[in-house]
């Protein structure tokens, strides 16, 4: 019995979450905070994987990420390798499906929080940053 598929999908998983909450997080707070007409729209971008069927889904993408793709081909003339059945793109993938299910949580969670914590912070002297990850 090979071990190895039990050995990628922890490593697609592992890598996935870390981009996950690497991006998740200050997606999630930028669209709980900001008034922007933008939001709207990457609020619709963020729960498309929600809408789409995975069939759909599985089909924009691999018209996006294979070799004549307008992301696929600018990767496949810059490293020679493509993007479609590749560990990147099983990443790009998987965190473009898992996205919503990030950043619709951490987004009403920091929109239930308000923003007293954010001026008591300030009040304080601390730096918008500072007083985010404090």
């Amino acid at each position: 019995m090979s071990l190895m598929p039990v050995w990628i999908s922890l490593q697609l998983a592992s890598v996935t979450v870390l981009i996950l909450l690497l991006l998740g997080t200050p997606l999630a707070w930028w669209l709980a905070v900001t008034r922007r007409r933008w939001r709207v729209v990457v609020d619709a971008l963020v729960a498309l994987p929600l809408v789409l069927p995975s069939t759909v889904l599985g089909f924009y993408l691999l018209m996006l990420l294979g070799p004549n793709g307008p992301i696929g081909g600018p990767w496949f003339e810059v490293t020679g390798s493509t993007l479609t059945f590749s560990f990147t793109g099983l990443v790009i993938t998987s965190v473009l499906y898992s996205l919503p299910f990030v950043v619709q949580p951490l987004r009403d969670a920091f929109r239930a929080v308000g923003h007293a914590p954010m001026e008591a912070a300030a009040m304080l002297g601390a730096r918008p940053m500072d007083a985010f990850l404090t």
